[in-house]
């Protein structure tokens, strides 16, 4: 058996004569999320990717493609901020359950860290996916906070040097239930906020005289979040980057609220929160970032942004029934925030790492 990798090609559009492997991607990954969790919809389609991958000013995004006698086994994406210095190389291994075991994830694995090599990075990460279930064997991360159990794709990570970094809490939220806790929880909070800070809410794009203040507190996302000893790079972010941001989340028809908490005596922008629902607006609204800055927490900040942002969904899309977001189990601010709304757990992630 000989496995044969060849890069992917990033067509023009998703009619191309060259554009069959890419949308074979947004199918492949789906299919993994299914099989892995039960919940294909963590994974972009195609449409919702090809736009992020055509344009490789703040992130590059690479991949490969596995064959066995010309038949797709699987895939591997890889992604490289674009920061000056940046280390970091992250990649995503895509392998159906059929292809599993056949070497086809160690083959994936070792071109992904040559093409990380040859690109001068230094420090390799990639992400597991877990069903919420106790089994004999169970995995613990560095930072001690959560656990999930062993996986054959999580074995071989490992096996290749990857030390499990951080466990993430994969939770939903159910839109079709009763908003009242919802709307008690933003009174109270903003109460206990004051006058200092008020809410501030747009569809994107972004306002022009709010792009600045945007960027700041986007920015603060890859410095601030709870990360254990992951090494992200500090994104950089002005107003021309929130623009192609932007314009990368909705080429596919996406629609995006995003709530934020303004700091009235500064004018700064110091919370905020995002979501995102595809063209089809009968799908699972997925919450982007979610941040309070570090020198504003206290004030229940959080809580407004969040439940502002949910009652403001509400009304923007009423057919999308729930909301998927994935927290650090060790960032028990949020998830208290998010019990306290009605999120449960429906799945989890591993956040693997390796510095060569």
């Amino acid at each position: 058996m000989s496995i044969s990798i060849t890069a992917l090609r990033v067509p023009s559009s998703l009619d191309a004569d060259d554009a069959a492997d890419f949308r074979l991607l947004g199918d492949l990954g789906r299919q993994v999320c299914d099989e892995q969790v039960g919940l294909p919809d963590l994974s972009p389609s195609a449409a919702e990717m090809l736009s992020e991958w055509q344009d490789p000013t703040d992130s590059l995004h690479l991949g490969y493609v596995a064959r066995i006698d010309d038949a797709v086994v699987g895939m591997v994406t890889l992604a490289f901020a674009q920061e000056e210095g940046a280390q970091t190389a992250e990649f995503d291994i895509l392998v159906p359950e059929a292809n599993s075991g056949r070497g086809v994830e160690q083959a994936l694995l070792a071109r992904a860290e040559e093409d990380a090599v040859a690109r001068g990075r230094s420090i390799l990460q990639t992400w597991t996916l877990h069903r919420p279930d106790e089994r004999d064997r169970m995995l613990a991360p560095a930072t001690g906070w959560g656990r999930i159990p062993a996986t054959p794709l999580a074995d071989v990570i490992a096996d290749a040097g990857y030390t499990l970094e951080q466990v993430e809490r994969n939770s939903e939220y159910d839109l079709r239930s009763d908003g009242t806790e919802v709307r008690r929880m933003l009174a109270e909070a903003s109460a206990f906020a004051g006058p200092d800070y008020r809410v501030r809410e747009w569809t994107m794009p972004t306002p022009p005289e709010l792009r600045d203040g945007y960027a700041a507190v986007l920015a603060r996302l890859s410095t601030d979040a709870p990360s254990g000893d992951m090494d992200f790079v500090a994104e950089q972010y002005d107003a021309d980057r929130v623009v192609r941001r932007e314009a990368t989340l909705t080429a596919a028809g996406q629609l995006v609220s995003v709530t934020a908490v303004e700091h009235v005596p500064t004018g700064e922008l110091v919370a905020y929160n995002e979501l995102l629902v595809a063209a089809d607006r009968t799908g699972v609204t997925h919450q982007f970032g979610t941040l309070v800055a570090a020198h504003h927490r206290g004030h229940r900040l959080g809580t407004i942004v969040k439940c502002a942002n949910l009652l403001r969904w509400r009304e923007l899309v009423p057919t999308s029934p729930i909301v998927s977001t994935f927290n650090a189990e060790e960032n028990r601010p949020m998830l208290d925030i998010n019990e306290a709304i009605g999120f449960v757990p429906v799945s989890y992630a591993g956040a693997w790492q390796k510095r060569l």
